[in-house]
């Protein structure tokens, strides 16, 4: 009988796609905010082993469209081994609209744009990253192991190699006394990169703001509701791209918003004025999934 290793994530917009553990947990699995792989040990698996899997989903999955590849990071594994695993997959679900897998930009930097195209010509179209932040300092008190320029180099690299990427920032990531760093240079990155699909969540602390403040190296004052809301506010109006769909409907987030970057900027903008004429100022989010 077939069993995930769990927890198992996957992007909301991959909620109807077969999932194929290639890896378990996550490659880096150091970042303060994160909390997601903490129970796992990282374990690159054996392509056999992934490859019987594939085999038994496909049973399940009969006319799936879409194939997810976890757990935090498959592209570490090399690009041999991940052809091994995408062929098998194209070999039993048939014709598939795309693979897409979760990737550090160092791992996308490490392969060759020769490598990076093959892996597109078989199907590998999208890669899920979280930028989290532009903002070097705070990238390093967030010990994310990424750089701004890791970054940018990353994610253009697969740009350039025809593969799509769909990116995250974090709000609130900084508290009060990085926010407005935060917001100017993840918005400077962004428009730098103009990636696909570009989405934000909220910090949560699913083990208690104490327990983050220990893996965050400096000082955190968590931001209010409102402060939340005009930072994102700060962050779309920094926004210059063209053609990004935009989604900010996490379950941290306060409101949903939708749109394409940057014909709807100031429709954003004004339907988060709507929503900050009813939070008080000095309020934080009740929910525990939020600040």
């Amino acid at each position: 009988m077939f069993q995930y290793n769990e927890p198992v994530f996957r992007p909301p917009a991959e909620s109807a796609s077969a999932i194929i553990q290639a890896t378990y947990g996550c490659s880096w699995n150091k970042c303060a905010f994160c909390e997601m792989y903490q129970s796992k040990k990282f374990t690159a698996r054996k392509s056999e082993e992934v490859k019987q899997e594939v085999e038994l989903l496909s049973r399940y999955y009969k006319g799936i469209k879409k194939v997810f590849l976890a757990d935090g990071n498959a592209m570490i594994l090399s690009t041999s081994k991940l052809l091994d695993i995408i062929s098998e997959i194209n070999n039993q679900f048939g014709k598939l609209q795309r693979i897409s897998s979760y990737a550090m930009p160092r791992d996308i930097i490490s392969k060759s744009h020769e490598e990076l195209k093959e892996l597109r010509s078989n199907g590998l179209k999208l890669l899920y990253i979280g930028i989290e932040s532009g903002d070097d300092e705070l990238l390093t008190i967030q010990n994310k192991g990424e750089s701004y320029q890791s970054t940018k180099e990353g994610i253009l690299k697969a740009h350039e190699a025809g593969i799509d990427t769909s990116v995250m920032i974090i709000n609130g990531l900084g508290g009060k006394i990085y926010s407005e760093q935060h917001i100017v240079n993840s918005a400077r990155l962004i428009n730098e990169i103009n990636p696909k699909f570009l989405s934000t969540l909220n910090l949560s602390f699913p083990y208690g703001i104490e327990h983050f403040k220990k893996r965050f190296q400096g000082e955190f004052i968590p931001l209010t509701s409102a402060e939340i809301l005009n930072e994102m506010k700060m962050f779309i109006s920094s926004l210059n791209l063209s053609g990004t769909i935009f989604r900010s409907d996490h379950v941290s987030n306060q409101i949903i918003l939708k749109g394409i970057l940057s014909r709807d900027n100031e429709t954003l903008i004004d339907q988060i004025n709507q929503v900050l004429q009813f939070i008080p100022k000095d309020e934080y989010p009740s929910s525990p999934m939020m600040l």
